[in-house]
Protein backbone atom coordinates (compact mmCIF):
# COMPACT_ATOMS: atom_id res chain seq x y z
CA UNK A 1 0.00 0.00 0.00
CA UNK A 2 1.32 3.42 -1.01
CA UNK A 3 1.03 6.22 1.57
CA UNK A 4 0.48 9.73 0.22
CA UNK A 5 1.14 12.47 2.75
CA UNK A 6 -0.90 15.60 2.05
CA UNK A 7 -0.06 18.88 3.74
CA UNK A 8 -0.16 22.62 3.25
CA UNK A 9 -0.21 25.79 5.30
CA UNK A 10 -3.41 27.43 6.48
CA UNK A 11 -5.57 28.80 3.66
CA UNK A 12 -3.78 26.94 0.89
CA UNK A 13 -6.70 24.74 -0.11
CA UNK A 14 -5.60 21.46 1.46
CA UNK A 15 -9.09 20.37 2.51
CA UNK A 16 -10.50 20.85 -0.96
CA UNK A 17 -7.52 19.06 -2.49
CA UNK A 18 -8.05 16.14 -0.10
CA UNK A 19 -11.64 15.93 -1.31
CA UNK A 20 -10.37 15.72 -4.89
CA UNK A 21 -8.21 12.72 -3.98
CA UNK A 22 -11.23 11.12 -2.33
CA UNK A 23 -13.29 11.76 -5.45
CA UNK A 24 -10.69 9.73 -7.38
CA UNK A 25 -11.25 6.79 -5.02
CA UNK A 26 -8.32 7.29 -2.64
CA UNK A 27 -9.32 6.65 1.02
CA UNK A 28 -8.48 9.61 3.26
CA UNK A 29 -7.35 9.74 6.85
CA UNK A 30 -8.15 13.20 8.23
CA UNK A 31 -5.82 13.90 11.18
CA UNK A 32 -7.83 16.93 12.35
CA UNK A 33 -11.11 15.01 12.26
CA UNK A 34 -9.52 12.17 14.22
CA UNK A 35 -8.50 14.55 16.99
CA UNK A 36 -11.97 16.15 16.98
CA UNK A 37 -13.47 12.67 17.52
CA UNK A 38 -11.17 12.11 20.49
CA UNK A 39 -12.37 15.38 22.02
CA UNK A 40 -16.09 14.78 21.53
CA UNK A 41 -18.39 13.40 24.22
CA UNK A 42 -17.37 9.78 24.80
CA UNK A 43 -14.02 10.32 23.06
CA UNK A 44 -10.94 8.61 24.43
CA UNK A 45 -9.18 11.89 25.21
CA UNK A 46 -11.94 13.46 27.31
CA UNK A 47 -11.09 11.70 30.59
CA UNK A 48 -7.31 12.24 30.51
CA UNK A 49 -7.67 15.87 29.43
CA UNK A 50 -10.22 16.41 32.19
CA UNK A 51 -7.58 15.40 34.72
CA UNK A 52 -5.01 17.71 33.12
CA UNK A 53 -7.24 20.73 32.42
CA UNK A 54 -10.58 20.28 34.22
CA UNK A 55 -11.97 23.62 33.06
CA UNK A 56 -11.69 22.50 29.42
CA UNK A 57 -14.42 19.87 29.85
CA UNK A 58 -17.85 21.30 29.11
CA UNK A 59 -20.95 19.10 28.83
CA UNK A 60 -18.79 15.97 28.70
CA UNK A 61 -16.62 17.10 25.78
CA UNK A 62 -13.37 19.01 25.37
CA UNK A 63 -13.82 22.69 24.61
CA UNK A 64 -10.91 23.30 22.23
CA UNK A 65 -11.03 27.06 22.75
CA UNK A 66 -10.64 26.81 26.52
CA UNK A 67 -8.03 24.09 26.18
CA UNK A 68 -6.01 26.15 23.72
CA UNK A 69 -6.03 29.21 25.94
CA UNK A 70 -4.73 27.20 28.90
CA UNK A 71 -1.98 25.21 27.20
CA UNK A 72 -0.66 28.12 25.15
CA UNK A 73 0.14 29.89 28.41
CA UNK A 74 1.65 26.80 30.07
CA UNK A 75 4.42 24.98 28.22
CA UNK A 76 4.39 22.04 30.64
CA UNK A 77 0.68 21.46 30.13
CA UNK A 78 1.13 21.71 26.37
CA UNK A 79 3.75 18.96 26.47
CA UNK A 80 1.56 16.86 28.74
CA UNK A 81 -1.39 17.34 26.36
CA UNK A 82 0.71 16.23 23.38
CA UNK A 83 1.86 13.18 25.34
CA UNK A 84 -1.79 12.27 25.92
CA UNK A 85 -3.22 12.95 22.49
CA UNK A 86 -0.47 11.78 20.13
CA UNK A 87 -0.65 8.07 21.10
CA UNK A 88 -4.45 8.11 20.83
CA UNK A 89 -4.32 9.80 17.42
CA UNK A 90 -1.61 7.35 16.33
CA UNK A 91 -3.79 4.43 17.34
CA UNK A 92 -6.67 5.83 15.29
CA UNK A 93 -4.38 6.24 12.29
CA UNK A 94 -2.95 2.74 12.51
CA UNK A 95 -6.44 1.27 12.77
CA UNK A 96 -7.42 3.15 9.60
CA UNK A 97 -4.34 1.88 7.75
CA UNK A 98 -4.92 -1.70 8.86
CA UNK A 99 -8.47 -1.50 7.53
CA UNK A 100 -7.23 -0.22 4.17
CA UNK A 101 -4.66 -3.00 3.90
CA UNK A 102 -7.36 -5.55 4.65
CA UNK A 103 -9.42 -3.98 1.86
CA UNK A 104 -6.45 -4.26 -0.54
CA UNK A 105 -6.35 -0.53 -1.20
CA UNK A 106 -3.39 0.32 -3.47
CA UNK A 107 -2.98 3.84 -2.05
CA UNK A 108 -4.28 5.96 0.81
CA UNK A 109 -4.12 9.66 1.64
CA UNK A 110 -2.87 10.84 5.02
CA UNK A 111 -4.22 14.38 5.37
CA UNK A 112 -1.89 15.84 8.03
CA UNK A 113 -1.64 19.64 8.39
CA UNK A 114 1.56 19.50 10.47
CA UNK A 115 3.25 16.74 8.49
CA UNK A 116 6.67 18.42 8.33
CA UNK A 117 6.39 19.95 11.79
CA UNK A 118 6.00 16.48 13.34
CA UNK A 119 8.52 14.64 11.16
CA UNK A 120 5.77 12.69 9.44
CA UNK A 121 7.34 13.14 6.00
CA UNK A 122 9.73 10.30 6.86
CA UNK A 123 6.83 7.88 7.21
CA UNK A 124 4.98 8.35 3.93
CA UNK A 125 5.93 7.24 0.43
CA UNK A 126 5.48 10.68 -1.10
CA UNK A 127 4.56 14.17 0.04
CA UNK A 128 2.01 16.35 -1.75
CA UNK A 129 2.07 20.03 -0.77
CA UNK A 130 -0.89 22.28 -1.58
CA UNK A 131 0.22 25.84 -2.27
CA UNK A 132 -0.92 29.21 -3.55
CA UNK A 133 0.49 32.76 -3.67
CA UNK A 134 0.71 34.48 -0.29
CA UNK A 135 -1.79 37.24 -1.07
CA UNK A 136 -4.42 34.67 -2.05
CA UNK A 137 -3.66 32.65 1.07
CA UNK A 138 -4.02 35.77 3.22
CA UNK A 139 -7.29 36.73 1.52
CA UNK A 140 -8.75 33.26 2.11
CA UNK A 141 -7.73 33.13 5.77
CA UNK A 142 -8.89 36.63 6.68
CA UNK A 143 -12.30 35.85 5.18
CA UNK A 144 -12.83 33.21 7.87
CA UNK A 145 -15.10 34.14 10.79
CA UNK A 146 -13.19 35.36 13.83
CA UNK A 147 -9.86 35.57 12.02
CA UNK A 148 -7.57 38.56 12.38
CA UNK A 149 -4.27 39.58 10.81
CA UNK A 150 -2.54 39.03 14.14
CA UNK A 151 -3.93 35.53 14.57
CA UNK A 152 -3.09 34.66 10.98
CA UNK A 153 0.53 35.70 11.43
CA UNK A 154 0.72 33.83 14.74
CA UNK A 155 -0.47 30.63 13.03
CA UNK A 156 2.01 31.09 10.18
CA UNK A 157 4.85 31.51 12.70
CA UNK A 158 4.11 28.04 14.07
CA UNK A 159 4.13 26.36 10.64
CA UNK A 160 6.99 25.44 8.33
CA UNK A 161 7.11 28.20 5.68
CA UNK A 162 5.37 27.44 2.41
CA UNK A 163 8.61 27.93 0.47
CA UNK A 164 10.33 25.25 2.54
CA UNK A 165 7.39 22.88 2.11
CA UNK A 166 7.50 23.32 -1.65
CA UNK A 167 11.22 22.54 -1.72
CA UNK A 168 10.69 19.33 0.25
CA UNK A 169 7.61 18.16 -1.66
CA UNK A 170 7.51 15.29 -4.12
CA UNK A 171 4.48 16.88 -5.77
CA UNK A 172 2.89 20.34 -5.55
CA UNK A 173 -0.76 21.14 -6.19
CA UNK A 174 -1.30 24.79 -7.11
CA UNK A 175 -4.75 25.67 -5.79
CA UNK A 176 -4.80 29.23 -7.11
CA UNK A 177 -6.38 28.66 -10.52
CA UNK A 178 -9.59 26.64 -10.26
CA UNK A 179 -11.03 23.46 -8.80
CA UNK A 180 -10.92 21.78 -12.18
CA UNK A 181 -7.28 22.69 -12.62
CA UNK A 182 -6.48 21.26 -9.19
CA UNK A 183 -8.43 18.12 -10.10
CA UNK A 184 -6.27 17.69 -13.20
CA UNK A 185 -3.14 18.04 -11.06
CA UNK A 186 -4.41 15.42 -8.62
CA UNK A 187 -5.16 13.01 -11.44
CA UNK A 188 -1.68 13.57 -12.88
CA UNK A 189 -0.12 12.72 -9.50
CA UNK A 190 -2.17 9.55 -9.19
CA UNK A 191 -1.16 8.54 -12.69
CA UNK A 192 2.51 8.97 -11.80
CA UNK A 193 2.33 6.86 -8.64
CA UNK A 194 0.06 4.23 -10.15
CA UNK A 195 1.49 0.77 -9.56
CA UNK A 196 4.17 1.90 -7.10
CA UNK A 197 4.79 -0.35 -4.11
CA UNK A 198 4.99 1.57 -0.87
CA UNK A 199 7.41 0.87 1.98
CA UNK A 200 6.35 3.57 4.45
CA UNK A 201 3.56 1.63 6.15
CA UNK A 202 5.93 -0.79 7.84
CA UNK A 203 8.15 2.07 8.99
CA UNK A 204 5.13 3.94 10.36
CA UNK A 205 3.88 0.81 12.10
CA UNK A 206 7.29 0.15 13.67
CA UNK A 207 7.52 3.72 14.94
CA UNK A 208 4.07 3.52 16.49
CA UNK A 209 4.82 0.21 18.20
CA UNK A 210 8.16 1.54 19.53
CA UNK A 211 6.41 4.57 21.02
CA UNK A 212 3.51 2.55 22.38
CA UNK A 213 4.89 -0.76 23.66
Amino acid sequence: MYLIGLTGSIGMGKTQTAALFEAEGVPRYDADAAVHALYQKGGAAVGPIGELVPEAIIDGAVDRGVLGQVVLKDGDKLKALEALVHPLAGQSQMQFLAEQIAANQPAVLLDIPLLFETGGQDYVDCVVVVSAPFELQRERVLARPGMSEERFMDILAKQVPDEDKRERADFIVDSSISVEDARAQVRAILEQIKGRQGTAYEARKSRFEARNP
